[in-house]
């Protein structure tokens, strides 16, 4: 999933080198905090948010298979 949210990333945004993912594991949780350089933050929020939102789902949908849930949140 991390590897996934690594490409999704670095795809977007102009500056791939600063993308960092780090994972948190809870029960049946996990959390991925992404960082990317502050002036690529607005290409990963997207329009009203929008980018972002799709991404969450995109993860929710893939770790729905294994009866997780996960959250990303963006690192200021």
């Amino acid at each position: 999933m991390r590897d996934l949210i690594t490409t999704v990333a670095q795809a977007l945004v102009n500056n791939p080198r600063m993308v960092h993912v780090s994972e948190m594991q809870g029960e049946n949780i996990s959390i991925y905090e992404l960082t990317v350089a502050k002036e690529d933050r607005g290409r990963i929020i997207g329009k009203q948010g929008q980018t972002v939102k799709s991404f969450r789902t995109i993860l929710n949908a893939v770790s729905s298979r294994e009866n997780r849930k996960a959250v990303l949140e963006i690192v200021e």
